[in-house]
């Protein structure tokens, strides 16, 4: 393949990747590898096509196994700062929250339901603790 085929190539999956499909960085690594490609032969390396084709090959495999995970985590953002569980955090409730019903609090910026699962009946403007976490409902209980 010509090299000018090779950068058509590397801007065509690039774009595909921005702009048509969440391919989650596979393509963006096939577009720099044809990129590369298409770079050395406009520079003067000339090879025999399967040559080309297994550069291309190659180089993918190792952008895919050297960057794609990290930098995936990077701009994605990988949700390593949280811990795994909320139990036993405390969270305010803002009225009061009856044994075995539910109301709305906010909690690390995020709208969640609280249940109160304990004893005795939570007091507006109060914290509570989680005992546990199911879905989008906190399980609380008085502090």
């Amino acid at each position: 393949m010509t090299w000018w085929a090779w950068l058509i190539l590397g801007a065509v999956l690039l774009g595909a990747e921005l702009f048509a499909v969440d391919a989650q960085f596979y393509l963006v690594f096939l577009s720099v590898s044809a990129a590369i490609v298409g770079l050395a032969g406009l520079f003067g390396v000339v090879t025999p096509e399967w040559v080309q084709w297994l550069s291309f090959a190659v180089l993918s495999l190792f952008f895919f196994l050297t960057f794609r995970r990290t930098l995936y985590k990077k701009i994605r953002g990988g949700g390593d700062e949280y811990p795994e569980s909320i139990s036993g955090e405390l969270v305010t409730v803002a009225e009061n929250l009856a044994v075995g019903a539910d109301a709305r609090t906010e909690y690390r910026g995020t709208k969640w339901t609280i249940r109160n699962v304990g004893d005795a009946m939570i007091s507006g403007g109060t914290r509570a603790k989680v005992v546990k976490v199911d879905g989008l409902t906190l399980h609380v209980e008085a502090e």
